[in-house]
This record gives C-alpha cells, sequence and structure tokens, in this order.
C-alpha cells in the first residue's frame, strides 16, 4: 500500500511542479536498447561523439549511476512554442532552443520534486539528471509508460507528440512500475521520407554522421561539403522529422514562461542573423541553448547555408 501511495503522491506532485508527464520503471538493465545501442556504436553511426562510448555499463543499466538504486522516476515537458521566427527566409533554430537552456529549468524542478520525496514522504538517497550523465533517457521513457521511440529515434507521447525534455531521478526506494504503450507509428515513414540528408536511414536508425543536429551542434570541426544545400537554412539543431510527424499535428503551446522566446529573437531577418557580432549573440541568447555552438559556431553554420 506505501508503495502504491508514494507513487501516486510523487506524480501528482510532478504534475504540480509543471512537468507534463510522469512514469516509473525499475532500475535495471535497459535491454534490448543495450544490445541496439552496442550495434550502433559499432557501425559508427555516432559519429565524433566519443563519449557515447564512455561508461558503457552505466549508460544501459541506470542501478549502476547510484549504490541502493532501485527505482527510476522519468518526466517529460513539453517545450512546444506558442509561436515560431517571423521570417521564413531567415536561418532556422530549432524550437527547443527558443527559450532558456532546458538542463537548468527541469533540473531545478527535479531537484524540487526529490526534497518533496525526501521532505515528505520517506527518508531516501537519489540523484537528478536531465541529459546530463550516460543515461539512455528515452529508453527509460518508454520503458516508464510515457511514450514510444519512433522512427525518428524520438520518445513520441500520446497526448504531447515529441517536442518534449526528458529528465530522471534514480532513487534508492521501491515504487509501483509503469507498463510501456505500444508503438503507434504504424507503416508512417514520414519523418525518413522528409529526412534532406537521409540521416534516418532505415526506422528507428539514425546516422549521425548526416544529421543536421549533429553537424550545427555537436560537430566542432568542418561540415562536410556532400551537406551542402542540404540544410534547409537550418543553423541550429532540426526539426524536419519532428514537423511532419503526424503526432504532432494538434500540440498545446508550452506552460513554462522560461521556454516563451524572446521577441527579439523571433524578429531576427535574414540580414540580421548575416551580420550578427558576438555582442549580440552574448545579449540575445545569454540563457539559450544556442550556447552549445557558441558565436564561432553559429558564424560557421551561417556561411555553410549561403
Amino acid at each position: 500500500m506505501e508503495k502504491k501511495s508514494f507513487t501516486d503522491l510523487i506524480k501528482k506532485e510532478a504534475l504540480l511542479l509543471g512537468f507534463d508527464g510522469c512514469g516509473i520503471s525499475k532500475a535495471e538493465i535497459l535491454s534490448p536498447h543495450d544490445v541496439f545501442l552496442q550495434n550502433w556504436l559499432d557501425k559508427g553511426f555516432h559519429a565524433t561523439m566519443n563519449y557515447m562510448e564512455n561508461h558503457f555499463e552505466k549508460r544501459v543499466n541506470p542501478s549502476k549511476l547510484m549504490p541502493g538504486a532501485k527505482s527510476v522516476i522519468s518526466i517529460f515537458m513539453n517545450y512546444f512554442p506558442k509561436e515560431t521566427q517571423k521570417d521564413n527566409k531567415s536561418p532556422v533554430i530549432a524550437k527547443y532552443a527558443y527559450g532558456a537552456d532546458y538542463h537548468k529549468v527541469i533540473k531545478k524542478k527535479l531537484n524540487q520534486l526529490l526534497e518533496y520525496i525526501q521532505t515528505n514522504l520517506t527518508h531516501c538517497q537519489g540523484r537528478v539528471f536531465t541529459d546530463s550523465a550516460p543515461l539512455l533517457e528515452k529508453a527509460l521513457a518508454e520503458r516508464s509508460g510515457l511514450g514510444w521511440i519512433g522512427k525518428n529515434t524520438l520518445l513520441i507521447a500520446p497526448k504531447s507528440g515529441s517536442f518534449i525534455f526528458l529528465g530522471e531521478i534514480i532513487i534508492d526506494i521501491e515504487l509501483e512500475y509503469d507498463l510501456p504503450i505500444k508503438n503507434r507509428c504504424g507503416s508512417c515513414t514520414k519523418c525518413i521520407d522528409s529526412c534532406p540528408t537521409n540521416a534516418l536511414i532505415a526506422p528507428f536508425i539514425l546516422d549521425s554522421n548526416r544529421c543536421i543536429s549533429f553537424q550545427t551542434i555537436e560537430n566542432k570541426g568542418i561540415i562536410p561539403s556532400s551537406l551542402k544545400g542540404k540544410f534547409c537554412n537550418r543553423i541550429f539543431g532540426c526539426d524536419i522529422c519532428q514537423d511532419v510527424c503526424p503526432w504532432n499535428n494538434t500540440l498545446k503551446p508550452t506552460g513554462e514562461p522560461a521556454f516563451v522566446p524572446d521577441q527579439n529573437f523571433l524578429k531576427l531577418t535574414p540580414e540580421e542573423w548575416k551580420t550578427m557580432d558576438e555582442k549580440t549573440f552574448n545579449t540575445l541568447f545569454k540563457h539559450s541553448a544556442l550556447n552549445r555552438s557558441k558565436f564561432n559556431g553559429l558564424r560557421r553554420n551561417i556561411d555553410f547555408i549561403q
């Protein structure tokens, strides 16, 4: 009875804190995702993201990330914007970077959820994560019943689509575990068909070497000339496979104020992007995930699409 009571209260508090979904799974090895990941790495689909090879056992088994780990509380948070960039000729930014850096926003709320559990429910130990450790977040979210991993390799939640951020708390208490839900992609291949660089080489398989998101964010070197003219004006991330997904057709905008974009950013014209200096970049994107590419990285990306 205590497990059910704790589980219900944790999920209720997660929603009160502003998360849009909460599910719970057992802290154990993520099979068959462990085999899939190894095959993906063996084929070099992680490109230069060598960190994906590190801490493999921890990455596929959340119980290895904290002594005594028993449960994983997974959450997601909608970031879909009410407004998008005004000038359709401007360089395009992925929607996840419209507002404040999600790492800080979600981690703060996860810490509040952990504090709630420790203060109001039971003495326990826990660790908070959001894209910040060797952890298969999408696999954990899928296992906790929050959604399914689509053919575009992103988590799709039935009522919230794929424009969502993920986060977790690994905790040393037993809770009631949710069941995974059925994959509902069916025969649809819109995401695969729409990818301009053919990065989605098959359902559920992404070759990062060809991926616009990888090339504009993670790649710190030279963008391959073979991809010239295929970026569809995108300079930081790529939403193409999400924009065409039927599960994203009728989404509600985010209710998180921190993710609401600055109008000064939305109104930037092609010329303003082209002539932007480092001072303007630092002012506009001080709290944005765009800082991952830094000014020089963004400048490189803008030059590449010209």
